[in-house]
């Protein structure tokens, strides 16, 4: 790899601080100053930026709670972005995968593995989304099968994909889902006639919200969490 880019990679420095950190002479391979950013690096060189090693990042696998009033987006705009809560450097490679309205809480997947998110959040994957749904009015025993077989959604072609319904009590539940629409946990209940108050995701796939976290914290991923999404 290049010199300049593996500082970059390396460190919160982009490529062209990296470049003038190297013309002032700040970076060594192997205790030797090196000025040239195309530099080849190899794995056993042993990098130096002010006298401290550094050595790529590598990719990133982040749980997040997310609280109200936040927007899983990569700039400001109503609401702050959900990536302000994560404090780490060269957050420009990290996206969201999976992403939450401004009104709604819980699990958000935070990655910089393109591949690994589309694995997440791709309809073919059918990977399940698992919500706690909070309802203006009592629900209804009969809407289990019609989840179970699909809702037909306002402006939409077809069914929903099939959805697992638990009644949990007069006016909460339980749903998964396996895609993605837009608001589609909100418009599949107005279809039946209800209205969302609350909603809270617990879990994507096998990877479920720690429940130590507290609205705003994150944690990496384990290593079993990031091999579930296959």
């Amino acid at each position: 790899m290049r010199l300049d880019k593996f500082i970059s990679e390396s460190t919160p420095l982009t490529r062209s601080l990296a470049k003038k950190a190297l013309h002032r002479g700040e970076v060594s391979v192997d205790g030797k100053i090196i000025k040239d950013g195309s530099f080849k690096v190899k794995e056993t060189d042993s990098v130096c930026l002010d006298g401290e090693p550094i050595s790529p990042i590598g990719p990133r696998f982040i749980m997040l709670h997310k609280p109200l009033d936040t927007l899983c987006s990569t700039i400001d705009e109503v609401y702050p972005s959900v990536l302000n809560l994560v404090d780490l450097p060269q957050k420009d490679d990290l996206h969201i995968a999976g992403r939450l309205d401004a009104d709604t809480t819980g699990l958000v997947l935070i990655t910089s593995d393109g591949q690994w998110s589309h694995r997440v959040t791709s309809p073919k994957r059918e990977c399940g989304k698992t919500y706690l749904v909070q309802l203006a009015d009592p629900l209804k025993e009969e809407w289990v099968e019609e989840f179970a077989k699909g809702i037909a959604l306002r402006s939409e072609d077809g069914l929903t994909k099939p959805a697992q319904l638990t009644l949990l009590d007069s006016h909460q539940a339980r749903l998964t889902i396996t895609e993605g629409k837009y608001h589609q946990v909100k418009r599949m209940f107005a279809a039946v006639g209800n209205k969302v108050v609350g909603l809270h995701r617990e879990s994507i796939g096998e990877i479920v919200l720690d429940d130590t976290l507290a609205p705003g914290e994150w944690r990496y991923l384990t290593p079993a969490e990031i091999a579930s999404v296959k």
